[in-house]
């Protein structure tokens, strides 16, 4: 155990996250996502929601301040979003703060961007469409 980092965040995730560089992606995907054919380094946290790995992360992460630092994946036609999933992420990235906005791109392209992450951490997320990938920034 180390202080002040959650016990949520296998050794693994915490080393991925130190060595990646500025413009880096990650995906904390949902159980269904095809995350080991996606070719990146895939971590497992099964058993963990996407909102608390998120809640976990944060405070060791910096987001990307100059491109869209959280993109999710936009429902498939004659589908829709359930709100509540997007609302969680915020709130376990931002607290309160309404302000902060996800994009939202296509199965097929946030496959892509899946393919040229960094990692790829599957969780226990039963969510659809509870996929979300974050871009990392520069440590102020």
């Amino acid at each position: 155990m180390l202080k002040t980092i959650s016990p949520l965040i296998s050794p693994q995730l915490l080393k991925t996250l130190a060595e990646m560089g500025h413009g880096d992606e990650i995906i904390f995907s949902d159980a269904h996502f095809p995350a080991h054919s996606m070719g990146p380094n895939v971590i497992r946290a099964d058993g963990l929601k996407v909102n608390e790995l998120l809640a976990a992360i944060i405070p060791l992460f910096e987001l990307d301040s100059y491109a869209p630092p959280l993109v999710m994946m936009a429902a498939v036609e004659g589908d829709e979003l359930d709100p509540n999933v997007e609302t969680r992420y915020l709130q376990a990235l931002f607290g309160d703060q309404s302000q902060h906005k996800v994009s939202r791109v296509d199965r097929f392209a946030f496959y892509e961007r899946a393919q040229q992450a960094f990692a790829i951490v599957i969780t226990g997320e039963t969510a659809k469409y509870g996929n979300i990938l974050l871009k990392k920034g520069v440590t102020p």
